[in-house]
């Protein structure tokens, strides 16, 4: 069985895909203006974002975004904080991971 797609509800769907874009390299297919659109990468991931009034994900939810390396992680970490992200840095616990909130409302761990 493969899972076929992860819809999440997001308060800026603009802002969502344009932080998934630069940041972890996904492509939008499609777009209903600013209520809906529908992203894609190169390892078959189809994220749905759909707009909400109200984003309430409970406080461990968040979608991964495994690297290569543990100098990838540091790298998009680097990028977010020069962007003006509020970021940790990178620290060692189940991997080399970090955690971002992303525009619109929900949270991405980087880890390798």
């Amino acid at each position: 069985m493969k899972l076929n797609h992860i819809n999440l509800t997001v308060t800026n769907v603009n802002a969502a895909r344009e932080f998934l874009e630069k940041y972890f390299d996904l492509q939008t297919k499609s777009t209903h203006g600013d209520s809906f659109a529908v992203m894609t990468d190169e390892d078959g991931l189809l994220l749905a974002l759909m707009k909400g009034t109200e984003v309430n994900y409970p406080k461990s939810f968040h979608i991964g975004f495994f690297q290569e390396s543990k100098e990838r992680v540091n790298e998009i970490n680097q990028r977010l904080k020069d962007d003006g992200f509020d970021v940790k840095p990178p620290r060692m616990a189940h991997r080399w991971t970090f955690y971002v909130k992303a525009p619109g409302g929900f949270m991405v761990e980087v880890l390798n």
